[in-house]
């Protein structure tokens, strides 16, 4: 018996046994803590709410251009027609309920026309030039911006503006006729607070459904902001704002964590 326990005891085995002992009792300690980890993550609740409001936009942006073309020894009978252009185009906006301050004339811009259009050089600026090319002639442009609260008449007068100009003599073109919402901000504060009362709904009714129910809020970001075309179901990752349209549908997004009880 006393060799059997000197042999046991030996120093040959005891540092193995030790070793092994603890690589055991280690083992057993990270288990039991993932264990208890996953049992916490198994009584954490995510989801996502979501609420919407349709809203008429109160801001229009008009831009339109009216525009000349004349030969390269006509520079300066351009310009002036542009100018006379321009008078008749304010002229008819302020005597249609438009304000001074509510447009803006753009500097005129002048592009060469040269003779062989494959070979127009750039800058560093975007300006155009002919270089060696011969330039044959000059396109001059004006861009109009009218910027309004008076969204209805700022409308009317963009659909029939054009065939008042064309009738005057007015190379006159539409750029862009674009819609805004002003009050986004207030909104996104409404449609949180309502966003998560839809995310809180959603979650109680899941953990109903498993026989739990929910706690204290664990984890709340927010989402994306929509502003999208009163019909739509367009969805971005970035976030989309339409302003083709007049009325607009605006959605709000939260996610949100619930602990379980």
């Amino acid at each position: 018996m006393e060799e059997i326990k000197k042999t046991c005891c030996s120093g040959d085995l005891f540092w193995p046994a030790l070793v092994m002992g603890a690589s055991l009792v280690v083992a057993t300690a990270v288990g039991g803590g993932i264990f208890y980890k996953s049992k916490q993550l198994s009584n954490v609740l995510s989801v996502t709410g979501s609420a919407e409001q349709l809203v008429t936009s109160d801001t229009v942006k008009w831009q339109s251009a009216i525009s000349r073309s004349v030969d390269a020894t006509g520079l300066k009978e351009g310009s002036s027609q542009i100018k006379n252009d321009q008078k008749i185009v304010g002229d008819y906006l302020k005597n249609s309920g438009v304000q001074d301050s509510e447009i803006t004339f753009s500097p005129v811009t002048v592009s060469p026309v040269c003779e062989s259009q494959n070979n127009i050089i750039y800058d560093k600026f975007g300006n155009q030039s002919c270089g060696s090319n011969r330039t044959v002639g000059y396109n001059l442009q004006q861009v109009i911006t009218v910027e309004s609260q008076k969204v209805p008449e700022v409308t009317k007068i963009s659909q029939t503006a054009s065939d008042y100009f064309i009738g005057q003599g007015l190379v006159f073109t539409t750029q862009s006729l674009e819609y805004y919402y002003n009050k986004l901000a207030d909104l996104r504060l409404d449609l949180l607070s309502r966003a998560t009362v839809d995310a809180k709904a959603r979650a109680q009714k899941i953990a109903e459904s498993t026989g739990k129910q929910i706690d204290s809020l664990q984890e709340a970001s927010m989402g994306v902001f929509q502003v999208t075309a009163k019909n739509s179901v367009e969805v971005s990752d970035y976030g989309s704002y339409d302003t083709a349209s007049l009325e607009k549908k605006v959605t709000g997004v939260v996610r949100v964590s619930f602990s379980l009880k």
